[in-house]
């Protein structure tokens, strides 16, 4: 009987002992935009911040801020976070969190 107690708190310990799985894999993923900025672009133009010109959603899914901003400067615009765009034109847009502007 004290056998198997001692066995059962062996293999507890042992499952107790034993590496967590990796941090990285729960991490939440990266929201550019967020709230009534909602929308991520790549814009060419701004006007006065109250407008951007020629705009796009970004060709492949930001992984990062510094992603975001890399995607959008090799086709040659901005990453911006607008309200509403309409036919390549946004308006009230912003610069994205972490992108330097």
């Amino acid at each position: 009987m004290q056998t198997s107690i001692i066995i059962a708190t062996l293999f507890a310990a042992i499952a107790v002992a034993a590496p967590a799985p990796e941090v990285e894999s729960r991490q939440v993923p990266y929201v550019a935009c967020s709230g009534l900025y909602g929308t991520s672009q790549c814009c060419a133009t701004d006007v006065l911040g109250v407008a951007d010109l020629d705009c796009a959603n970004p060709p492949s899914v930001p992984t990062d801020a510094d992603n975001f901003s890399a995607v959008c400067s090799a086709i040659g615009q901005r990453a911006r976070c607008c309200v509403l765009p309409v036919l390549g034109q946004d308006l009230l847009c912003q610069t994205p969190v972490g992108v330097q502007a």
